[in-house]
């Protein structure tokens, strides 16, 4: 080849390739996205099925339909969900709503009568049934054989109704939808007529969760709603609803079952169900729902499906965690039997059988204020009868433990769950309650003394010594060494046990030691023991012969003033007088306990503080803290006593105050809800 040849070569070289590049380019397929490459494993063409090895469905594998309220939970396949007991066994009509009479009655009336509101506010504990009336109610207007009092529930609009799916029906949680552009929505929507019934309704539950400015733009729509539309707003909290929205409704309270209402769903729904329970079982249930339909039905479809179809009462014991009823009644006994033993047992048992300590305590409580009630009402009230047995096993229990033992067990066990709310220990706490109300000798509160009084009194009149078995309390033996007055002045013990148990504690206490004296020597066999106040007036001295019988009513009448106490007595219950104080007045207790009783003339008790507490002595000295501290000291000691708070040197300041001046005067503002005033304010006139 020649050289001269050699661009042209070149040229034509270059372009044969360019036309090459462009041919490959403009030929070969594009290449595929990376995420829409195909896979290396070859799949089946698109228009072909995929073939599977399984058989093919039959009727028995397919999804069943949700159960019908009558058929039972056993038929149901295993794996296939179903509504639960309440939805199932919700009431479809009013004749089947139960404890809501008066509400059942006005709205069928207003069926009838072609007066139904159109805005109601249904309020209500929760389970009580107001959504459910609110549905009857939808069923009754938009039946296809209505308006009607009685839905058929077979048509399809009760059928709709029924399962929440009607068009007409709208359901609304103000809970989550409380905004006001969730207002906006349901304005819209009211304004279209209803899809296939006769009326539309708007079921508002918690309604009170809706915000003002929510409730602001409903008013209008509320007040005049278009024709054809109805609200029923269900709401726990009536009070948290705008007055402006309760005037627009017609209001109806539903009542909280009373215990054989809920027995007797329970039992019905258990028939329906084929479940196996016994009485006893169903008013555990009852008890445990505390008045809410729902919560019973829920529990009873729990212990379903924890025991199957036969559920016995220790089954109902495990899930809903309460306390046995025996551990109950035993820990009352152990209580009324002063056995503080056999009331640590009982927690013991309880604690081994998994029990927590504060629900124990709460059932405690319930059963104790059950008894206070039979003890008091003389009968079992409907809310409290579960059974024939069960209540006459209460009545007897009511009979056989003081009413005294009973009220001070309340008292212990409410500071008990106090304490534990505070962060106290609950098994603690209720081992405490439990022997300090078995064994008052190792309290030192004004209760237990009172309590310790009434036995003394109540030994006394039987004619009998008091108990010395238990540990000696050093207040009593400090307060009967110090008494003055001679058996011969004591009064009977009926006079005594007149005054009560406060006003006799120190006629009682001075009374104690010398009372063996007033024994009458030994009876012959043919003669009765004279009981102990007939041989009370023996003692006395008796001007004749016949004036003898006379004066035995009239101790009674005479003891109304009880004597006061000596000093060294007084000294020794002030600790008592400053606990009474303390119950209603703390910030004042906390003043009172820097003094002490010094000196007593006549009815007037000094108590002296230390020279340097001036700021407490003016506050005692207030004619409204004295009058307190005075009632106090009659409530302890039963004799009315005059109060003078002075400055003493011979009482020594405490070595270190607990609180500042300027402290005290803070809480004394709190305490009173008062203001300081400046020292230049005039002083205001007096009243």
């Amino acid at each position: 080849m020649t050289s001269h040849s050699t661009p042209a070569l070149a040229a034509i070289h270059a372009g044969a390739l360019s036309l090459a590049i462009v041919e490959t380019v403009f030929a070969r397929p594009a290449a595929a996205p990376p995420h829409r490459r195909r896979p290396s494993a070859p799949h089946p063409p698109l228009d072909w099925p995929a073939v599977s090895d399984a058989p093919p469905q039959t009727d028995r594998d397919r999804p069943q339909s949700p159960p019908e309220p009558g058929q039972s939970a056993s038929q149901q396949p295993a794996a296939s969900p179903s509504p639960s007991l309440y939805r199932r066994h919700r009431p479809r009509s009013f004749s089947e709503v139960v404890g809501q009479e008066s509400i059942v009655r006005t709205l069928r009336n207003a069926v009838q009568r072609g007066k139904v509101h159109h805005a109601y506010l249904f309020v209500g504990s929760r389970g009580t049934g107001k959504t459910s009336m609110a549905k009857i109610l939808a069923a009754c207007l938009n039946c296809e054989r209505g308006p009607t009092t009685e839905p058929c529930g077979v048509c399809e609009s009760c059928t709709a109704i029924a399962n929440a799916t009607s068009l007409d029906v709208i359901e609304m949680d103000a809970a989550s939808n409380n905004s006001v552009d969730d207002i906006r929505d349901l304005r819209e929507s009211v304004a279209f007529a209803p899809v296939s019934g006769r009326h539309k309704v708007y079921i508002l539950d918690e309604a009170h969760m809706l915000s003002p400015q929510a409730w602001n733009a409903f008013l209008k729509t509320l007040e005049e709603p278009p024709p054809n539309t109805l609200f029923v707003l269900a709401t726990t909290e009536a009070q948290k609803v705008l007055p402006t929205v309760v005037d627009r409704c017609h209001r109806f309270d539903f009542q909280r079952p009373t215990v054989e209402q809920i027995g007797a769903v329970v039992h019905r729904a258990a028939e329906a169900e084929s479940i196996d329970i016994d009485a006893r079982s169903i008013a555990l249930i009852a008890r445990s729902a505390t008045g809410s339909f729902r919560d019973a039905l829920g529990t009873l479809e729990q212990l379903l499906a924890y025991s199957g179809p036969r559920i016995a009462l220790e089954d109902v014991v495990a899930v809903l965690g309460v306390a046995d009823v025996e551990l109950l009644i035993e820990a009352l006994e152990a209580v009324a039997g002063k056995d503080a033993r056999r009331a640590l047992l009982v927690v013991a048992r309880a604690a081994e059988g998994g029990r927590d300590p504060a629900g124990f305590m709460r059932d405690l409580e319930a059963h104790a204020r059950a008894l206070l009630v039979v003890q008091v009402l003389e009968r079992v009230p409907p809310e409290l009868s579960l059974t024939p047995e069960a209540d006459q096993r209460l009545r007897s229990q009511a009979a056989a433990v003081p009413r005294g033992d009973v009220v001070r067990l309340l008292d212990l066990l409410a500071h008990a769950l106090e304490a534990l709310r505070a962060g106290a220990d609950g098994r603690t706490q209720l081992e405490l309650a439990l022997v300090k109300a078995a064994d008052p000798q190792v309290d030192a509160g004004t209760g237990a003394l009172a309590r310790r009084i009434e036995r003394l009194e109540a030994a006394f009149a039987g004619g009998a010594t008091p108990d010395a078995s238990g540990p000696a309390d050093p207040g009593r033996a400090r307060a009967a060494s110090a008494a003055g007055p001679p058996a011969g002045t004591a009064p009977p013990p009926q006079a005594v046990a007149a005054t009560g148990a406060a006003p006799a504690l120190a006629a009682a206490v001075a009374a104690a030691p010398p009372e063996p004296a007033v024994i009458p020597g030994p009876v012959p066999a043919s003669q009765p023991v004279a009981p102990g106040p007939a041989a009370a007036p023996a003692p006395a001295p008796a001007p004749g012969p016949a004036a003898a019988p006379e004066p035995a009513p009239e101790p009674a009448a005479a003891a109304g003033p009880v004597p006061i106490p000596p000093l060294a007595e007084l000294a020794a219950l002030w600790p008592a007088v400053i606990d009474a104080v303390r119950q209603t007045k703390p910030l004042l207790a906390a003043v009172i306990v820097q003094g002490r009783p010094i000196a007593l003339e006549g009815d007037l008790l000094t108590v002296a503080f230390a020279p340097q507490a001036t700021f407490l002595c003016r506050q005692a000295s207030d004619p409204a803290n004295r009058g307190a501290v005075g009632e106090a000291l009659r409530t302890v000691t039963g004799a009315g006593v005059r109060l003078s708070f002075e400055l003493r040197e011979e009482v020594a300041a405490p070595e270190a105050p607990a609180l500042s001046e300027e402290e005290w005067v803070r809480r004394v503002l709190t305490e009173f809800d008062a203001e300081e005033l400046p020292a230049d304010a005039p002083t205001p006139p007096r009243s």
